[in-house]
């Protein structure tokens, strides 16, 4: 599967000579899972009457006409079609009566470091697929050309179509995740310094944000998979063949690993603002030391000061042809044993 480059321009593949979004709208042999040709919105009731056949459509942010047309045309449930557009939709998935499953996934765009979400509904029955973008979301061009090369894996019907963009979806998890770590990476340079900086903090607490929202988009994906993957007879349509399992079993793997590399920066980055706040605490400690130690040792020519300025009468020294400068030697030599002594210990 082709894995959207995150540094390319996003690309539509739109018809213009559609008039509405609908960004594809093709009908596929099941004999030879050849793509047949073009169905218009008007005609997909005559090409869903024929069982040697099944429609993939494709919507990107479509009007309520638009909609209103698809429910019509492959009679949907309205509720589902609430969900398609619920705003921060969590991902799921649910069966209508054993004739439809409907799925939510979201998808994940990064731009600037900065991670925007879009949702994908997936309608899927005995002889169509429809899928349904909205927001920030990459073309499924690269799907549509990985499933035409396998003819003979598309005579498996809608179900390897739905392989097919899960893993899509799935797969550009792992560009985002691996951007993010290299943005980690980077902001560690920031992190050993005893300076504190409030940018490198907040570029940490960011990060560390966007992973907590990533790692709840991508975790309700796994219980789809296991839908997929330990479904009971009852719970899916009947044409769903047992050979499609070992696909979804790879969409898991390909999920496990985002999760897992999403675990692993998340953990990086809390040890990252733990070392980086202990880091500032101790270059803190270590002005506070020399602050300590500088006082120390002027405290002894202030003490001395103290004492032959409180102007006693019976001070015999003062009257001492050499008492100032036995008392300048005797603070000096006091001091440079306080200083050999801190800067042993460490503290200047």
């Amino acid at each position: 599967m082709t894995i959207y480059d995150p540094d390319a321009e996003r690309y539509e593949d739109i018809d213009d000579s559609s008039p509405n979004e609908v960004v594809n709208c093709y009908a596929y042999s099941r004999k030879t899972g050849q793509q047949i040709g073009a169905v218009a919105l008007d005609d997909v009731s005559k090409a869903l009457s024929n069982n040697n056949q099944f429609i993939w459509l494709g919507l990107y942010d479509p009007s309520f006409q638009t909609i209103s047309e698809v429910q019509n045309a492959f009679d949907l449930h309205e509720l589902a079609i609430e969900d398609a557009f619920g705003d921060h939709q969590r991902a799921k998935v649910e069966n209508y009566n054993n004739d439809t499953i409907f799925l939510v996934v979201r998808t994940a765009k990064l731009e600037d470091n900065l991670i925007r979400y879009g949702t994908t509904a997936i309608f899927m029955g005995k002889n169509y697929i429809i899928t349904i973008r909205t927001g920030p979301s990459n073309s499924y061009a690269p799907v549509r050309e990985h499933c035409h090369r396998r003819p003979e894996k598309l005579r498996m019907g809608p179900i390897f179509i739905l392989h097919a963009i899960l893993d899509f979806i799935v797969d550009n998890y792992i560009p985002i995740t691996d951007r993010l770590g290299s943005y980690l990476r980077e902001q560690e340079r920031n992190i050993f310094t005893y300076e504190f900086s409030k940018s490198t903090l907040k570029n940490l607490y960011e990060l560390k944000s966007q992973l907590v929202h990533m790692r709840a988009v991508i975790l309700p994906v796994q219980d789809i998979c296991n839908f997929f993957i330990n479904h009971k007879k009852n719970d899916l349509l009947s044409s769903f063949p047992y050979a499609a399992k070992p696909y979804f079993r790879d969409v898991n793997d390909h999920l496990l690993r985002a999760l897992d590399a999403v675990n692993g920066i998340n953990e990086m980055l809390s040890v990252a603002m733990d070392t980086y706040m202990a880091m500032v605490n101790m270059g803190q400690n270590e002005v506070v030391r020399k602050l300590a130690a500088w006082a120390g040792i002027l405290a002894v020519p202030t003490a001395v000061a103290g004492i032959y300025g409180m102007n006693f009468d019976f001070m015999p020294e003062l009257h001492w042809q050499y008492a100032y400068f036995v008392i300048l030697l005797l603070i000096a030599l006091l001091c440079s044993y306080l200083y050999y002594k801190f800067k042993k210990a460490h503290w200047l």
